[in-house]
């Protein structure tokens, strides 16, 4: 059984800093001449997290709503993955530690925080108790 023990408050203000570190990542590591198709990945898929936030019906999600948490959630599973991944796919697994490394624990990170946070906003619960309040 799995302990969604993040609120989806603390699971936004981290995608947005995870984007950033994402964005930043060819140049905080230093592989941004070593691999283009690792620097173009890391900073798509950072352009991409930030902009799911921006549209996620949660805390985070400033200008829209658009996103249901748990469709946001398996995203972050699958990108997490696919970052796992990507530098064998991609081929700059021999590029070095540098630049695989941040990859695979940023993937890591992005699986966990998606399988532990607690898929409800607490603005929809408050929404929620309200209504049965009224009732």
């Amino acid at each position: 059984m799995l302990v969604r023990m993040i609120p989806t408050k603390m699971h936004a203000a981290m995608d947005y800093l995870v984007a950033i570190v994402l964005i930043a990542s060819p140049w905080l590591f230093g592989y941004s001449d070593e691999s283009s198709t690792a620097t173009w990945i890391a900073v798509v898929a950072g352009l991409a997290m930030a902009a799911m936030s921006a549209v996620t019906a949660y805390e985070g999600g400033v200008l829209a709503h658009a996103v249901p948490m748990r469709t946001h959630l398996m995203t972050d599973a699958v990108l997490g993955l696919f970052l796992i991944v990507s530098p064998w796919l991609f081929g700059f697994a021999d590029a070095g530690a540098n630049a695989w490394l941040p990859f695979v624990v940023i993937g890591a990170v992005e699986i966990a925080a998606a399988a532990t946070t607690d898929p409800e906003p607490a603005t929809t619960l408050g929404r929620r108790h309200r209504h049965t309040h009224l009732a």
